[in-house]
């Protein structure tokens, strides 16, 4: 029933890594995405066999990562559900696709948060240098291991949400990414190397930025990225920068006017969103306004104030309270130290 192309499609859809804390969805759990895909785009009499209505009227967002791991009656056959709403719905697989991408990091970060081991003091304790004798010696102690466990946890929620946008920008602009070794893109000052490309649609070369970070104005990197437009010049495409936050900055400016100098363009803040959503049509803008836009936005604009956390480490799980609100988190590291 389905083709070899569309097959190829779900493999790479369902799997995500291959060794350590790798993601393999089920049938059944393509299904339940199936379902909510369907009902994203105003197609509920596809997903009667698969869910209710009422589990779904929430959204994604609004079901937890268990819902989709319910299994689903043998009778429901996937390939005929996906197949069944590939010819109903307009770029179905590509909405597939991503969503299944979302998914299965966010699945991932789950087993992140799980895993995380709290650090052994002796590996931080030279810190303790800058701030000893400012407080009681047990309280840094425990101020070096909890700063750190944070900060290794943002830190890999920083790496897989890089690891996320990507794919789905591409994916909404129906572009394709490249590798250094397999871009068209060749480096100016060396044509044998190639320059990895975020997308590539057409003759058009996509730089995709969630922000203008301090990092990347290092000298050293920075360059890398003024160079970026001139390469794609000379190797035919045209450079487009995308920055969806529009915080200026001059490091911001200098790149805009590198793109401008090779023929290119940029669009920042709400005019990278709203290229985004054009390019994207109606059924992949849809996903980017609700699944990505809304929630940032929404995010963003809920912090009053800045309230005040316990943590607290428990014998399997740590207790994470946020003003008056708490959640735990399971940990599958504490009982083995």
């Amino acid at each position: 029933m389905l083709d070899k192309e569309t097959r190829q499609l779900i493999n790479k859809a369902r799997t995500l890594g291959s060794s350590g804390l790798s993601i393999f969805l089920e049938d059944s759990e393509l299904l339940r995405l199936c379902a909510v895909a369907a009902l994203d785009l105003n197609q509920p009499q596809l997903f009667n066999k698969i869910a209710t209505i009422e589990e779904v009227t929430n959204g994604y967002y609004g079901m937890g990562l268990e819902w989709f791991q319910k299994p689903v009656s043998d009778s429901v056959s996937f390939e005929e559900i996906f197949y069944s709403l590939q010819q109903t719905i307009e770029d179905f697989a590509t909405y597939f696709k991503v969503l299944c991408e979302l998914h299965k990091r966010r699945l991932k970060f789950k087993e992140i948060l799980e895993n995380q081991p709290i650090p052994e003091l002796e590996q931080i304790v030279p810190r303790c240098l800058l701030e000893y004798g400012l407080r009681e010696s047990d309280s840094l102690a425990s101020w070096l291991v909890w700063r750190k466990w944070l900060y290794d946890i943002d830190n890999r929620s920083a790496q897989e949400t890089g690891y996320l946008f990507e794919p789905i920008l591409t994916a909404a602009i129906g572009g394709v990414s490249f590798a250094a070794s397999k871009s068209p893109v060749k480096r100016s000052n060396n044509p044998n190397k190639g320059r990895q490309v975020d997308c590539i649609d057409g003759k058009l070369a996509y730089e995709f930025k969630m922000r203008m970070t301090i990092a990347a104005s290092g000298q050293g990197r920075f360059q890398e990225e003024l160079d970026f437009a001139r390469d794609c010049a000379a190797s035919g495409y045209t450079p487009i920068l995308l920055v969806l936050d529009s915080t200026p900055s001059s490091k911001l400016a200098d790149l805009i006017a590198q793109y401008s100098r090779h023929g290119g363009r940029a669009y920042i803040g709400d005019y990278a969103w709203n290229h985004l959503e054009k390019k994207a049509g109606t059924v992949m803008g849809n996903f980017i306004k609700k699944y990505v836009r809304q929630p940032l936005e929404e995010i963003a604009y809920s912090q009053k104030s800045l309230e005040p956390i316990y943590l607290v480490a428990r014998e399997n799980n740590i207790v994470v309270t946020i003003g008056d609100r708490n959640f735990s988190l399971s940990q599958n590291t504490l009982g083995n130290e």
